[in-house]
């Protein structure tokens, strides 16, 4: 190899590192400002957050300067993370979320608005891991209540699954909001986690543990901290059996956006069972775990960290891990339409 295909190697490996790092601090930049808006938040406590229900809460949705915005038909967007609980009740690290909503009224000029939102129970977190939530068509929400006012709650704040509160221009409030629809932001989740240099394959960002402590504090001293990637955010987002077309629809986009950057080797090395790009098909079990092999391979052999690095293929092993286990619920029942009368 000459000289100057050796330094065209560098320059690729810098040039990639770089846009990664760039990327990585972005959303770095949404956790962080996460950790502010709740610091914020419950600064004051006659009109923060009840601690009572953080401390029974299953998972915190933080979704810094949520754009509501247009004239007539106003449009709601943003990003930002949740912070769920596993089973035995520690704090996870942060999930990438986007949350989308629409409204109909006279709603002139921009708004940003930080919203929080507190699930009660295991049902919603489950929901929005699967992939998409909309709230208050899959769980009841309300506005939730205030400091010493949570004594008093509503009706309705008490048979909610989910409380809902925002702070607009420094004034903090219950929320309704109703309508807006909750995704996992995969492609953020994989440029957050990727590996870093100098870090370990798997090791948590400063950020998302300052943000887990943050959280775990204002739920009470009596809560543990987890933030363990091996059964974190990754591994955990994994559909129901129900989801499984949902699941393929999401990794043949993802498998595309991966393939425009390899070369035909290694389009063939990493190519996914063509069942995965047919609505309605399923591919053998055996297949995709053939698949999933050979990713594994790539990401745990240090030659090829300029491309497990890449939230291409980071978003693409995510996703085949959450369809192999999608296909898990499959049985061999037919479905077929109702017998013939």
């Amino acid at each position: 190899m000459t000289w100057t295909k050796k330094l065209g190697g560098v320059l690729l490996v810098l040039v990639v590192n770089a846009a990664t790092a760039r990327a990585q601090g972005v959303e770095e930049n949404t956790v962080e400002a996460a950790g502010e808006v709740l610091r914020e938040v419950m600064a004051i406590p006659a009109r923060s957050i009840p601690e009572s229900l953080l401390a029974e809460a299953q998972a915190v949705a933080i979704i810094p300067d949520m754009i509501k915005g247009g004239f007539v038909v106003g449009v709601r967007h943003g990003k930002g993370v949740v912070v769920t609980r596993d089973a035995s009740g520690a704090w996870r690290a942060p999930v990438f979320i986007s949350v989308t909503g629409g409204s109909i009224g006279w709603q002139a000029g921009l708004q940003a608005t930080d919203v929080v939102v507190v699930f009660r129970n295991r049902r919603g977190v489950d929901g929005l891991l699967r992939g998409k939530f909309t709230l208050g068509a899959d769980a009841a929400v309300a506005a939730g209540p205030l400091g010493r006012e949570a004594s008093v709650a509503t009706d309705g704040q008490l048979k909610a699954e989910i409380l809902s509160y925002s702070r607009s221009r420094g004034l903090f409030a219950g929320l309704a909001i109703d309508g807006a629809v909750m995704l996992i932001n995969h492609r953020a989740n994989a440029l957050y986690y990727a590996p870093r240099p100098g870090q370990p394959t798997g090791a948590v960002p400063a950020s998302a543990i300052k943000l887990v402590e943050q959280v775990a504090a204002y739920a009470g001293p009596k809560h543990r901290v987890a933030v363990n990637l091996r059964e974190g955010p990754m591994t955990t987002i994994l559909p129901q059996a129900d989801d499984v077309e949902a699941a393929r629809v999401q990794l043949a986009d993802s498998s595309q956006r991966l393939h425009k950057i390899l070369d035909s080797q290694w389009k063939e090395f990493l190519a996914l069972p063509g069942e995965v790009y047919v609505e309605g098909a399923v591919p053998p079990k055996d297949t995709v775990d053939k698949c999933l092999s050979r990713y594994s391979v790539v990401t745990n052999d240090a030659r090829y960290r300029d491309l497990s690095a890449r939230p291409e293929f980071q978003e693409t092993h995510t996703l085949l891990l959450r369809y192999r286990h999608a296909l898990e619920g499959i049985t061999g029942t037919l479905k077929l339409p109702p017998p013939p009368r």
